[in-house]
């Protein structure tokens, strides 16, 4: 069974890095849906039956924007939770073990 994430207590809930302010999240929304229209064309040139290698191409493209995404919500988090919990000792290292985890997650895929 997958880890339940613990509640974020270094800040307001409901108040993460990349929501901390509104332009910041609409970027982020915008990227994921330029991402899921890239998604929707790789569908589109399976069921046109395009070149295996141009579907390849577009996959790679969409899984490097994905790892851009996950990117910059990591450095988020850092500069916002962790960094907001840096005075107490306790949540601080409760928050790098979360990133830690989060980076191995990422290596991993």
């Amino acid at each position: 069974m997958p880890e339940q994430p613990q509640p974020c207590t270094c800040h307001e809930p409901g108040v993460h890095g990349y929501n901390s302010n509104a332009q910041s999240k609409s970027r982020y929304l915008a990227r994921l849906r330029r991402i899921e229209g890239q998604a929707r064309g790789i569908q589109r040139m399976v069921d046109e039956d395009q070149y295996c290698i141009d579907i390849i191409t577009q996959i790679s493209a969409v899984t490097s924007a994905l790892e851009n995404v996950a990117l910059a919500l990591l450095e988020d988090h850092i500069a916002h939770c962790v960094a907001g919990a840096a005075n107490n000792p306790t949540e601080a290292n409760a928050k790098l073990e979360e990133a830690m985890h989060a980076i191995k997650k990422m290596v991993k895929s």
